[in-house]
């Protein structure tokens, strides 16, 4: 077997591993307000990992990636996306228990925001891995988008993950002319990101 292969293999159940561990004691998890720039790195645990791809601006557009969708399997173009404020959350993966807690968050308080923001989570999990983890989770408000197939999206935003081949954990916040206005990349990959700080950009931005 591909000795390459295996090394990506342990690396990305390693990476799992350590963020789901890195949140155990309920409700303990850090929120960072600080942010890295895409293409540049991210830690785990203090270990430095560095983000590959092109990095993603502020002021600019989405890169034009097909994601797709996990319920309907089609593809989804976000920089097609007009006409509403777009708050996108990447995860490493759902099946994490920091990634949990920030899909909730994304779910359940950014509940608040008016119908004209859309909430949108992109992980690399396959779209039926995430259609299972909305469905028991109850989250059906959010669009649940993969970039499962070659991590496209992730290496045209600079937000994949070298080693593991995940995506950093990050927020990204779109006005409804598909102009990038925020961008939290979390520094430390078992951290949480600064929610309240995105919804609240993504609430300013909808009268302009």
């Amino acid at each position: 077997m591909n000795i390459s292969f295996i090394r990506f293999v342990f690396v990305t159940c390693l990476f799992m591993f350590l963020l789901g561990c890195a949140s155990s004691g309920a409700l303990k998890y850090p929120i960072d307000s600080t942010s890295t720039t895409p293409g540049t790195s991210v830690a785990l645990m203090g270990v430095s990992h560095q983000l590959l791809g092109t990095a993603l601006l502020v002021g600019g557009g989405l890169p034009s990636i097909p994601l797709t969708d996990a319920y309907t399997m089609k593809k989804v173009d976000l920089s097609q996306m007009r006409g509403k404020v777009l708050v996108i959350s990447l995860v490493p993966s759902v099946d994490t228990r920091v990634c949990e807690a920030q899909t909730h968050i994304l779910g359940d308080l950014g509940a608040r925001l008016p119908a004209a923001v859309q909430r949108i989570t992109i992980s690399r999990d396959t779209p039926f891995a995430q259609k299972r983890f909305s469905e028991e989770a109850k989250l059906h408000d959010i669009i649940f988008l993969s970039d499962y197939r070659d991590g496209s999206f992730g290496k045209a935003t600079g937000l994949l993950v070298d080693d593991s081949m995940l995506l950093a954990r990050s927020v990204i916040v779109v006005d409804k002319k598909g102009i990038v206005r925020f961008i939290q990349v979390v520094p430390e990959l078992s951290h949480l990101p600064d929610f309240e700080t995105a919804f609240s950009k993504a609430e300013s931005l909808l009268n302009e």
